[in-house]
């Protein structure tokens, strides 16, 4: 159900916030510059992950894998949108079905991301530490494949309703960004609920799992016996803790705001802030194909092999040049 009435709650909502803070003409360019290179990186490590073998079994890349396909639609779907937005001066005349489609990948996408995530972050102690509990396919199917299937039809279904069949009426305001409001956020234990337990909890999770990750890394580390171990859990480790020291940069501030707002604090306080956060909580999908390139040895001497042997490719050829114009040129004595 679609409300046409252009009045709504600012208050209930943290995406009620409009980025108005950094002019368009400059949020334009500042997504412009990360996003074609993003989708070109993003499409590089999805063909990497998904056609190698080793790679698309590995059991720490799956989460991953997800993750960069919902990045990816939203970088072929919502981010062009933005920069028509921000290139047509925020004047741009949408239908109610659109903005509740913006909002589902907006929001949606969003919070399966990170939830998804937060999960990778509890399962790589799994992994790392106590392997023998995926040996199994009956293991793998119940600690490893049922969470993520779980994950991914909750956050679906939930926004999928919140967005097209609310038992509600949406708000719907084409003069913002965000032209497309929840109703749910008007009963306090959903909005609750929206908040604690998908933004706040996960992104606290987050960084917990990954300190801890840190420092149970740290200890087998030290420990002679375990140091063959260490050579083969490494590259999850650093894997985990690059991608959730990029969650957390962008995404950790939007959680913590919104439990200052909580908290107490008026929703008219800090407003700008709160605005440059919400800017670039939107470079994590841009950000994380490179990331994820970093973080995978193998793809990364690929990929610089490749460079290496063009660049060999091109000194050659001048040098063959110079000959043909020697030949053709002989020297008379």
């Amino acid at each position: 159900m679609i409300n046409d009435n252009n009045t709504f709650n600012e208050t209930n909502s943290s995406s009620s916030v409009v980025n108005d803070v950094i002019p368009r003409a400059v949020g334009f360019w500042l997504y412009l510059i990360f996003l074609i290179p993003s989708i070109i990186c993003s499409l590089i490590v999805l063909s990497y992950l998904l056609f190698h073998r080793p790679s698309r079994n590995a059991l720490n890349n799956h989460v991953i894998l997800v993750d960069l396909i919902i990045g990816l639609i939203s970088e072929v779907t919502l981010y062009p949108w933005i920069l028509y937005y921000y290139q047509h001066d925020g004047i741009w005349h949408r239908s109610p079905l659109f903005c509740a489609i913006w909002s589902f990948i907006d929001s949606g996408l969003y919070v399966t991301q990170m939830m998804l995530f937060c999960w990778a972050t509890i399962e790589r102690h799994i992994l790392i530490f106590h392997s023998r509990w995926v040996m199994t396919k009956k293991k793998r199917f119940f600690i490893h494949y049922l969470p993520l299937i779980l994950l991914l039809l909750y956050c679906i279904i939930y926004y999928s309703v919140a967005n097209f069949f609310p038992p509600c009426q949406n708000y719907f305001d084409d003069s913002s960004m965000q032209c497309y409001y929840l109703c749910f956020y008007d009963t306090y234990a959903i909005f609750m609920w929206e908040m604690l337990v998908h933004e706040i909890i996960p992104s606290i999770t987050i960084v917990i799992s990954s300190l801890a990750l840190i420092i149970r890394v740290s200890r087998q580390k030290n420990r002679v016996n375990q140091l063959i171990r260490w050579r083969k859990r490494r590259k999850m480790t650093i894997q985990s803790l690059s991608i959730s020291l990029l969650f957390t940069i962008f995404f950790f501030p939007v959680a913590m705001m919104n439990f200052i707002y909580l908290c107490g604090l008026p929703y008219s306080e800090g407003t700008e802030v709160f605005e440059y956060i919400l800017f670039f909580s939107y470079y994590m999908p841009l950000l994380l194909p490179f990331v994820c390139i970093l973080s995978l040895p193998d793809l990364r001497n690929k990929i610089s092999n490749i460079l290496k042997s063009r660049q060999q490719v091109r000194r050659i050829e001048p040098g063959i040049c110079g000959i043909i114009m020697i030949a053709r040129h002989p020297i008379h004595v």
